[in-house]
């Protein structure tokens, strides 16, 4: 009988707030943040988690969020190089791009939401069709990681050269100094700007789409003029004979710190700008109208006029008329349109931040921060007073902080219902619902380093670095005793079977033993009544550091590990030397003994999980366990199955008697510092550096090991496919490992493909269904030519052969069924799918295109197809002279069907623009007609609203 074991499967992540993978994104009310693979949106007012955006089994961080114009979508960027279209309504996938190579930095929509433009750290720009779910073109050209990205939109009173519409132009930066300027029409990089000295970190433009800002790495902020009359005009010559420069430079505007910029912001609907260019702080500037900008000017002439009349008055009439007529001609300088408003500082290291898009205060700006500590913060931003005497201040609204830690999850322990969790880090201690993962309780501490649940429940005893052991009861969320225990850090906590006394063992070389007393409360403590105090009873030297203490449930022995890497083993109530297990090349971090005292499992930095028997101290297995050190061990309640932990991120699952691994499980981003065993059996709590706490819950499912061990080399084949396939062959000379390909040149557009274990199924999967397609056809049509030759009242004639099981379950002919599995394979891997397909099925795939051409079947899907495989396998159709039979009639039923489509579709949206422009007619002039005018001013009021004012600034 093969042994079976039960799966164990990720439940929830928990006490995370935000990860630092991502920008977030906050709306006034509900702020959208990264948490680690996950999606979080925060009602920030209230401090609850509304809705977790998670896919299932998909486990790459979020490194890019941005909402789209139209407000239910939202673009997540991930590091696989992924990007997903979230829908905020129902907290479901729309669509996903797979195009880059690496993680997605910078994401930006074009101003209606239809296209979408991403850059990655594989330096390449894609710009991704929305509403066809495609991509588009991939640009290439930056020499490193894109960061940043904007759309700048064609104006509306141009008149359209071409007759697609609205193509326009885009600006993105990165971190090889350069901005460039892209055209949309003919793909093309149309400027460069060799902008700073050091990386660009961030970009952003003004309202009006004139005036660009970058930041570098070195703390500078530069302006830049975009010169729209010259970027509409198109590529044309001035009178020097160069070509005409978009993007001119204004100068930088001075910042309170010269540290890397690293986001720049305007607000989408007030004249505030803000920069974050300070660890913990962001600088607003409010942006001066023209008036205010000329008033402060002629109070400045007025000033310098003033000192020349009071310094000499030898100064003729002339030179004040030549300095007036000087002040006059002089522009609007960028630091005198941008006025420093105020510095909000935040509680801790900023990661990201963002406007509160819809500003229903009177009163002022909201800005919202996400900091790098796993805490949310929104700051009230006043509006400028006119007096000297107030100096202007941030004042902090809101904060979510209290669901998660500010740093490691150092150490974790479960109480003995299993019903409550404590977590501990570096400054506090949370005590956690397991039912419903809230947080229900936080207690300031020192550094943790280890902790157990008291008996009773009702008490955590937490071991700290400063040698002290903190003893807090949970009910009054108090620290009742700080006992101190040690002079070196507390490693090790462990409570005897008997539940009457505990160990603890530090980096001072002493083992303690503690008795558990209740003593009636003294004046000073928190409660009343008998409490629960620590009496020491009994030290035991040791030669070295101890790293842990470990009791057996039988009572009769203590395991002491130590910085040696040799643990010792002593009888418990003699103290009497037993056994000394020997082997580890590096220290025991961890260890743990069996239910019946028989084994004992230790853990090493040397990567190494030993397997002892405690009769004689012999050692029945070494497992190399992990990718590093492996730092937390724990046997499974009443069996020989333990659980191991490492800084590679990994969970595992081990039979102590077979000494196999049962499972692997990821999930962590980050070294795994703690493990906590439910005393049931049930499931498994593991807290880590990424702040994440994670439950691992047993399944009813029976897991068998051959299985596994096939699927991870399944897994494993299929990934080495798609890498091949995705692989772009180096030139000869290039210096590239296993360069091998021509030197080409790279081309600055080109198609969008990247291969995935999706597409390659779907492509199998179409192959398939034409196969059996073209079996059927020709089952029938071998069945009709021998129909054909036999008689009339022959016997033979009557049975037509069986059609085949899958066409007759669907109830579908075989076109049908094609078209059918076509359909089901999302449009946005479709390309790569038909990729797949060798040349002899896209021939008979394009037989099927002409029925369904005929047959007016999903036009729009058909002519995706027909044109992607001709732009495809071009050189061979037009070299074969068979394709014609197929070519020709697919043209004419196409042309037939898309002409049709293109008359209902005009017919409908000239309708839908009389009813557009019949509707807003009728509402301006109720608008108007309200505030009693006549028809001649009305008019005149209209023309009024379209023009625009504008701010000139000189380059």
């Amino acid at each position: 009988m093969v042994q079976s074991y039960l799966k164990h499967g990720p439940t929830q992540a928990f006490g995370l707030v935000c990860s630092v993978s991502s920008n977030s994104h906050f709306d006034g009310r509900l702020a959208y943040v990264p948490a680690l693979e996950d999606v979080l949106v925060w009602d920030v007012k209230k401090g609850q988690m509304l809705t977790m955006w998670h896919e299932t089994g998909h486990r790459s961080e979020v490194t890019a969020i941005l909402r789209s114009p139209n407000k239910d979508i939202f673009a997540v960027g991930y590091a696989d190089g992924s990007v997903r279209l979230w829908s905020a309504a129902n907290g479901s996938v729309v669509t996903t791009f797979n195009g880059h190579k690496k993680a997605v930095t910078a994401l930006s929509f074009d101003e209606r939401g239809t296209r979408l433009a991403s850059g990655s750290q594989d330096t390449d720009l894609i710009v991704w069709d929305v509403v066809g779910e495609a991509g588009l073109y991939r640009l290439r050209g930056h020499r490193d990681q894109v960061t940043a990205i904007k759309f700048i939109s064609s104006r509306a009173d141009q008149p359209s050269s071409s007759t697609n519409l609205a193509p326009g132009h885009l600006i993105t930066s990165a971190k090889d100094t350069f901005l460039k300027l892209w055209d949309l029409t003919t793909q093309h990089c149309i400027q460069t700007v060799v902008a700073h000295r050091s990386e660009i970190w961030t970009i952003d433009i003004n309202l009006e789409q004139d005036l660009l800002f970058s930041g570098s790495g070195e703390g500078e902020l530069k302006g830049w003029k975009i010169d729209r009359t010259a970027l509409s005009e198109g590529l044309k010559e001035t009178e020097t004979g160069e070509v005409a420069k978009v993007i001119h430079p204004i100068s930088s505007l001075p910042l309170s710190a010269k540290h890397r910029v690293s986001q720049i912001t305007f607000h989408p609907t007030q004249p505030y700008l803000a920069v974050q260019s300070h660890d913990r702080s962001v600088e607003l500037f409010r942006i001066r109208t023209e008036e205010e900008i000329r008033k402060k000017q002629v109070r400045r002439k007025k000033r310098a006029k003033e000192k020349e009349i009071s310094k000499g008055k030898g100064k003729t009439d002339e030179d004040t008329e030549k300095l007036e007529t000087v002040e006059d001609d002089s522009e609007v300088k960028l630091v005198e349109m941008f006025a420093p408003h105020v510095v909000v500082r935040a509680s801790g290291k900023i990661r990201s931040f963002d406007f509160g898009s819809h500003d229903g205060l009177k009163k002022g700006t909201q800005l919202f921060v996400a900091l790098s500590s796993n805490a949310l913060e929104v700051y009230n931003v006043p509006q400028p007073v006119k007096s000297k005497e107030e100096i202007a201040e941030a004042t902090r609204v809101f904060s979510v902080d209290l669901p998660g830690h500010r740093t490691d999850v150092r150490t974790l322990c479960l109480s003995s219902d299993d019903q409550v969790l404590a977590s501990a880090s570096n400054g506090l201690l949370k005590i956690w619902n397991m039912k419903t993962t809230a947080c229900i309780r936080t207690m300031e501490c020192s550094y943790a380093v280890c902790s157990t649940f008291l008996p009773g429940d009702r008490h955590v005893a937490v071991g700290t670095k400063s040698g002290e052991i903190l003893i807090y009861d949970i009910a009054s969320s108090s620290l009742i005793e700080t006992v101190k225990a040690h002079k070196g850090t507390v490693w090790s906590l462990h409570v005897r079977a008997d539940e009457q006394g505990l160990a603890s063992g530090s980096a001072d070389k002493d083992v303690k033993f503690w008795e558990f007393e209740r003593k009636q409360a003294t004046g000073e403590s928190v409660q009343s009544g008998r409490i629960l105090s620590l009496v020491h009873t009994r030290t035991l030297k040791m030669t070295d550091e101890v790293l842990s203490v470990r009791f057996s449930p039988n009572g009769k022995l203590l395991a002491v590990a130590l910085l040696d890497s040799t643990v010792k083993v002593f009888y418990q109530d003699t103290l009497k030397f037993f056994l000394s297990l020997y082997g580890h090349k590096l220290p025991v971090l961890s260890m743990d003994i069996s239910h019946d005292s028989k084994l004992i499992v230790t853990c090493s930095a040397d990567k190494n999980v030993k397997i002892w028997g405690l009769d004689f101290g012999d050692c029945h297995k070494s497992i190399f366990a992990h990718e590093e050190s492996v730092m937390q061990i724990a046997f499974e309640k009443d069996s020989h199955y333990f659980w191991t932990v490492g800084k590679d991120k990994m969970l595992k699952y081990w039979d102590g008697d077979k000494f196999e691994n049962i499972q692997k499980l990821e999930g962590h981003h980050g070294e795994v510092w703690a493990l906590a065993l439910s005393h049931h059996g049930n499931f498994v709590v593991t807290g880590s550096h990424d702040k994440s706490i994670r439950v691992w819950e047993k399944l009813d499912e029976p897991l068998f090991l051959e299985e596994e061990r096939e699927k991870e080399l399944e897994q494993l084949y299929e990934n080495g496919i798609v890498d091949s396939l995705n692989r772009v062959e180096a030139p000869i000379g290039s210096g590239a490992a296993g360069g091998s390909g021509e030197a080409v040149e790279q081309v600055e557009a080109t198609g969008i493909s990247k291969q995935t274990t999706e597409t390659l199924m779907a492509g199998e999967r179409i192959m398939e269904a034409l196969e059996l397609a073209d079996q059927e056809h020709e089952t029938f049509r071998e069945y009709e030519e021998a129909m054909f030759k036999l008689s009339e009242d022959d016997a033979m004639r009557l049975q037509p052969p069986p059609r085949n099981p899958v066409l007759a379950a669907y109830d579908l002919e075989p076109d049908a069924y094609v078209l059918r599995t076509i359909e089901k394979v999302p449009s946005t891997a479709l390309q790569d799918a038909l990729l797949v397909l060798p040349f002899g099925k896209v021939v008979s795939l394009m037989n099927y295109l002409n029925m369904w051409a005929q047959k007016e079947w999903n036009i729009v899907l058909v002519s995706r197809i027909m044109f992607f495989l001709l732009k495809t396998h071009h050189h061979q159709i037009v070299a074969n002279r068979i394709m014609r039979t197929s070519l020709i009639p697919l043209r004419k039923n196409l042309r037939a069907a898309l002409q049709r489509q293109k008359d209902v579709i005009s017919y409908n949206l000239a309708a839908l623009q009389f009813i557009r422009r019949r509707d807003e007619a009728e509402r301006i002039a109720s608008f108007y007609e309200e505030e009693e005018m006549d028809e001649e001013k009305v008019r005149a009021r209209i023309a009024e609203g379209k023009k625009r004012k504008r701010v000139n600034l000189k380059a």
